[in-house]
């Protein structure tokens, strides 16, 4: 789209009127909002208000992006349409994270809590010309909206017959003081074999009455169907599962089960100890699993009898993944499907070091757990194989909304 006379006429008065560097700004403004028009009007085959047999679509006024620059801050009209959308190719669509992540970095920044490492950042992002309060509030609200509509989605679309429970701990500021912030997540496998991020939250700790709130609104939400629920052994969380999900077999993850043993045996003997117990996951079947857990604790008896102890005490528990398809048992006995999610949140933690608030602390959290949700579901990769899920109810069918309608029979008819 070509200026006309009279609005060269008007640019180049603006420009006579401004200093250098608001020169540039104005120039570069107008550049970007003709190529901008330029590419709208090719995607539609049409400039506003021509009729041309190529028209495919139809202007529906514009939206305001702001856009940082060396420059200063440059305010662009993006053109809607009346069907589908459009995004400019020569802007950067900024994924969700790297939204969060600007936010929190600002807002930390306009309230003076920034660092050296922030500083740094903040020039990286091509802002070190500053942001204003303004600019803040409206990232942080945008960012609000998607996250909250994320985190309240309904769950009653599919049954859930594995969850995945854990925590992450970041720092926050409460009450001007630098607290530590458990970070719950909650992740599922549908009927389908397909992962789901299912909630977030964000507490003062661990315990039963902060985990139960948690996962009774869960299931407020639509969550059902769950038959098995992988988690550590935290009393409060363990406690929470057993009143909310009644019926559904609970399986204490193997990995911190063995850390737990670990840290009664001398570092010496570590290694060997550690080999022994993960004996007891390489059986062939249910049976064979239940039967070596005392094999392996009288093996262990004489010289740790303390690990003795806690085997046979610990043995329904860290066996429960037992009573399910053996296709299932390597993603089911233990909550490493949770470890990627929790890095990713821990490096963008990271990076913030201290949140100005626990508000800020969800938004950064809800926002990388929405991108990691969303990549699970365009993969052509189920976590786990139809065929395996198929097997998982067989004789009974896909169970129904409900958490702990009954436990599963397994392999070889065993029961969870």
């Amino acid at each position: 789209m070509a200026l006309s006379q009279h609005d060269l006429q008007h640019l180049l008065e603006s420009l006579q009127a401004a200093d250098d560097l608001e020169m540039i700004r104005a120039v570069l403004e107008r550049m970007l909002q003709e190529l901008i028009e330029a590419e709208a009007t090719a995607a539609i085959g049409a400039e506003p208000h021509q009729r041309t047999p190529e028209r495919t679509n139809r202007r529906n006024g514009h939206r305001e992006r702001a856009l940082t620059t060396t420059s200063g801050d440059v305010d662009l009209k993006i053109p809607k349409l009346r069907s589908g959308s459009f995004f400019p190719c020569l802007l950067e669509r900024r994924r969700r994270i790297d939204r969060a992540l600007f936010a929190v970095i600002m807002q930390a920044y306009v309230h003076g809590v920034s660092t050296r490492a922030v500083d740094d950042l903040v020039k990286a992002l091509g802002a070190d010309t500053g942001i204003s309060k303004s600019q803040v509030s409206r990232i942080c609200a945008d960012l609000d909206t998607e996250v909250e509509a994320f985190a309240q989605r309904p769950l009653d679309h599919t049954p859930f017959p594995y969850v995945f429970l854990d925590a992450t701990y970041c720092k926050a500021r409460q009450q001007h003081r630098i607290c530590s912030a458990a970070v719950v997540i909650a992740t599922g496998v549908s009927a389908e074999g397909r992962r789901e991020v299912l909630g977030l939250a964000v507490g003062d700790s661990e315990s039963r009455a902060f985990w139960t709130e948690f996962l009774r609104s869960l299931r407020a939400r639509g969550l059902g169907g769950v038959l098995l629920v992988v988690s550590d052994a935290h009393a409060g969380l363990v406690a929470a599962v057993q009143a909310v999900f009644i019926g559904a077999a609970w399986q204490r993850c193997r990995v911190h089960f063995v850390r737990d043993v670990l840290a009664r045996v001398p570092r010496g003997s570590g290694e060997m100890v550690a080999a022994t117990i993960r004996t007891i996951f390489a059986q062939e079947n249910a049976q064979a699993v239940r039967e070596h857990i005392g094999v392996v604790a009288e093996l262990l008896k004489g010289q740790f009898p303390q690990v003795q102890r806690m085997l046979l005490e610990a043995a329904e528990d860290i066996t429960a993944f037992a009573a399910f398809p053996v296709a299932h048992w390597k993603k089911i006995w233990s909550t490493n499907p949770l470890e990627r999610l929790n890095r990713e949140v821990k490096r963008r933690a990271d990076v913030v070091q201290v949140f100005p608030d626990r508000k800020a602390l969800h938004r950064l959290a809800g926002a990388v757990l929405a991108e990691m949700h969303d990549e699970w579901q365009v993969s052509d990769r189920r976590y786990l194989a139809e065929a395996s899920m198929a097997e998982l109810y067989r004789g009974q069918g896909p169970p129904g909304r409900e958490a702990g309608q009954g436990r599963l029979t397994g392999p070889g008819g065993d029961t969870g």
